[in-house]
């Protein structure tokens, strides 16, 4: 945490340099200061830490905050680069090496096809949280954005049900690998993948109905999401199945129920410690993946196997974008462009997975586990270091789309309502069926059948469009209000006193109209800590207070926030108001 703080306040340097691949180097000197110090390797990053503490908590993370539209709406091409992308750099890398091995290019190494074919499916874990982060920065456009977030985050759960599957062929030896082992092998990924994926759904389930009852306990809402979470990677990891993909659909499925059973102050503590969590996580793998490249024992080096698998990893990402982004233009109504498929083949970095993959690896059975636990770190150092570093002028100098800095106005997301239910029409009157016309159908099976389950009656009736937007209105406004009357006091330098006419205060401007209080008319002979405006389809002109139970029904009053809406200034929302 501290080395995160540290980062933090040296801006300069996480903007030229990504913070995991800062991290990594401040591990290069901390590794080297214990190595000065006790001459041994004292610390090291064992798989049961990272497996089960470290890598839980970064991957529900990012399945808990997943936007859930744009995942779903591109869940096709998603699954297609996690799956088949996944298989296909495993497979190609493994049979490339040991096509030069048999060449003679690495020397005599005790290394045989399935044992290659274990390295390349380790190698196929992708961990582009520099990627993420600089596209975070620069805001690149959404799909771009989403593509390599839901192909990184599936990624990984293929890639340890990849592994397994190859681990067990090593254990059970070449000579005996034949077509029904083979198609077992199959029948075994495709059991453990949506076998783990199911058990994810079902504690998302279980945790939706939980919140339901926690009305009167919300002291301990925000530690259910943890722990039955977490019960979801331990329950599949029991069952043999992917504990990855558990814990990814678990937060994936209940996050939109669980944060409408639970109260706004349950729903910021599971935010805000959620993000602590992984970001405490991710700079604990990183650090010691800097502290791992002092140990001396690890490092066996054979220069034709590491510069051969740097190429192979680099060149088989490209192709593999390339070729499934052909397929996938095909089909799709917006066709992936080709600046964001060189974005995405460029973005293929290697983090904690490969590494706790490799130290997972039995020495035993693999004679050269060493040597492939160090090119790993090389592939690690290359592509987080190297290809992190150059991303943000890499995206910079091709121009990639951008998305809108600014959030939507109400009328924005309105017109995209429209153009969502037009779009269904379309497909429903010329007889397509299309993802569109699927998910309008699956919102109306899940008002009908699963909120009524999964969802408390006071969610339910929060959920009404038109008194959600009166909430976020309200909130929005709140939020503004703190904010504009806090900036223009520390700005003013005044010691202003409550109570005192604010007009005269002549330094001190009006916070929303940019204008010296003294010229601004609303804000004549208002007190401090007034505001000007009022919503005038609400208020009465006598009481600035809302009068909600008169004017919409005592029926709904229970989840109406108590906060003062003002919308007079319509600069945070451009939204015109009827007059009376």
């Amino acid at each position: 945490v501290a080395v995160n703080r540290m980062l933090h306040l040296y801006k300069r340097l996480t903007i030229e340099i990504p913070e995991s691949a800062m991290l990594i180097l401040f591990g290069f000197i901390l590794g080297g200061m214990i190595w000065g110090a006790d001459k041994a390797q004292t610390f090291a990053l064992q798989p049961r830490t990272f497996f089960f503490f470290l890598l839980p908590q970064i991957i529900l993370d990012a399945g808990y905050f997943m936007p859930n539209k744009l995942f779903f709406s591109n869940m096709g091409a998603i699954l297609i680069f996690a799956i088949i992308g996944t298989v296909w750099n495993a497979v190609a890398v493994g049979l490339s090496l040991y096509g030069v091995y048999l060449g003679g290019a690495m020397g005599n190494l005790d290394i045989d096809i399935l044992q290659f074919m274990l390295f390349g499916s380790l190698l196929s874990a992708v961990d582009p949280v520099a990627v993420l982060a600089v596209f975070e920065e620069v805001h690149v456009n959404e799909v771009l954005f989403i593509l390599v977030f839901g192909e990184s985050l599936l990624n990984d759960g293929v890639t340890v049900v990849l592994y397994n599957v190859c681990d067990a062929f090593v254990s059970l030896g070449a000579d005996k690998i034949n077509a029904a082992e083979i198609i077992k092998g199959i029948v075994s990924f495709l059991v453990v993948a949506f076998g783990g994926s199911l058990i994810g759904v079902v504690f998302a389930i279980l945790l939706s109905l939980l919140t339901r009852c926690t009305k009167n306990l919300q002291i301990i809402e925000p530690g259910f999401i943890f722990v039955v979470s977490y019960l979801s990677y331990l329950t599949a990891e029991m069952l043999s199945l992917s504990s990855i993909l558990a814990i990814t659909f678990c937060g994936v499925c209940c996050q939109k129920y669980v944060n409408a059973n639970m109260a706004e102050s349950s729903v910021t503590t599971v935010k805000y410690a959620m993000k602590v969590l992984a970001n405490g996580s991710e700079t604990i793998i990183f650090v010691f993946l800097g502290i791992s490249a002092i140990d001396p024992n690890i490092w066996v080096w054979n220069t034709g196997f590491i510069l051969l698998t740097v190429l192979f990893v680099l060149v088989y990402r490209i192709i593999g974008v390339f070729v499934l982004t052909w397929m996938l233009n095909r089909y799709r109504l917006i066709p992936i462009e080709i600046i964001d498929q060189v974005i995405m083949s460029y973005g293929g970095l290697r983090g904690g997975v490969a590494y706790g993959l490799a130290v997972l690896l039995d020495q035993a059975k693999i004679k050269e586990k060493n040597l492939m636990l160090c090119t790993t770190l090389i592939v690690v150092y290359f592509t987080v270091i190297l290809q992190g570093v150059t991303m943000k002028p890499l995206v910079t100098w091709l121009k990639v789309k951008r998305s809108s800095k600014s959030e939507l106005c109400l009328i924005e997301k309105l017109q995209n309502r429209a153009f969502d239910h037009i779009l269904v029409a379309i497909e429903d009157i010329s007889g397509q069926i299309g993802h569109n016309y699927m998910r309008e159908k699956w919102n109306k099976f899940e008002e009908r059948f699963i909120r009524p389950l999964l969802m408390k009656t006071s969610a339910r009736k929060s959920q009404d469009q038109l008194f959600n937007v009166f909430h976020q209105l309200n909130l929005k406004d709140a939020i503004s209000y703190v904010a504009e009357v806090s900036v223009s006091v520390l700005a003013s330098g005044l010691d202003m006193v409550p109570g005192a006419d604010i007009a005269s205060q002549a330094s001190t401007r009006c916070p929303t109209r940019k204008l010296p209080l003294v010229t601004c008319q609303s804000h004549r002979g208002l007190k401090f800590g007034e505001r000007c405006g009022s919503l005038d389809f609400a208020r009465s002109d006598n009481d600035a207070n809302l009068v909600f139970k008169k004017k919409f029904g005592a029926d709904l009053s229970d989840i109406i926030p108590d906060i003062n809406s003002d919308l007079s200034d319509k600069d945070p929302y451009d939204i015109p108001l009827p007059s009376r």
